[in-house]
């Protein structure tokens, strides 16, 4: 439960980052979130406490979009499975205030309408919101992403023990070593040719005269 609650956390913080730079969050979903970390409540010191549910370096950094798409759709559908499991949390939680404790965590307190709060209804409507919104998103422009995940899942599942699938791997595997090795280098190709662009960029700009 901790997990889901700072997930629910980081999750705001992230939207509300890009509604200042890109204004892609619309503001009922902006609002939304916040009346929902009014019932996810945690501590300022476990919400900033340095350890993101979601690393956001490989965002920041220079890897390529086609990366960085695999690596938000991955993120997408966790939010998805995670906002399905609140909603079953939130049917199974009783009435009246609900202490939740992992190991030595700081307790945990979800307001209900028992204790003042708003109605599970309302709450239930709002998380139902917030997950149509993320998975339109993921649907709409990470459709493919999700398609590459699931044949990743399919690899990690292969039986590394069967003796016909270790033949039949080893068969395919010049041809597999090939391909990887070609994608290497084109990449690596691809990276010194923008270095180049980027250098003669700053190039021109140093020889402009200034007005």
């Amino acid at each position: 439960m901790v997990a889901t609650v700072t997930a629910v956390v980081c999750l705001s913080v992230c939207l509300c980052a890009c509604q200042i730079r890109g204004m892609y969050i619309p503001p009922k979903m902006n609002r939304t979130i916040h009346n929902l970390l009014q019932h996810y409540k945690i501590s300022t010191k476990e919400r900033f406490n340095g350890n993101p549910v979601f690393s956001k370096e490989l965002l920041k950094s220079n890897t390529e979009d086609a990366e960085k798409r695999i690596f938000v759709s991955s993120v997408l559908e966790t939010y998805e499975n995670m906002i399905g499991q609140m909603l079953n949390q939130l049917s199974n939680t009783s009435s009246g205030t609900g202490e939740i404790k992992e190991g030595h965590a700081s307790t945990i307190t979800m307001a209900t309408a028992g204790d003042g709060g708003r109605a599970k209804a309302e709450i239930r409507e709002e998380l139902n919101y917030i997950l149509k919104k993320v998975q339109d998103l993921r649907i709409l422009h990470y459709q493919q992403q999700k398609t590459l995940l699931q044949e990743l899942q399919d690899v990690r599942q292969i039986k590394m023990d069967n003796f016909i699938i270790q033949s039949k791997s080893l068969w395919e595997l010049p041809w597999l070593y090939e391909k990887a090795s070609s994608l290497a280098e084109t990449s690596n190709h691809k990276r010194r040719q923008l270095r180049r662009r980027k250098r003669r960029q700053t190039q021109r700009a140093k020889r402009r005269p200034k007005i």
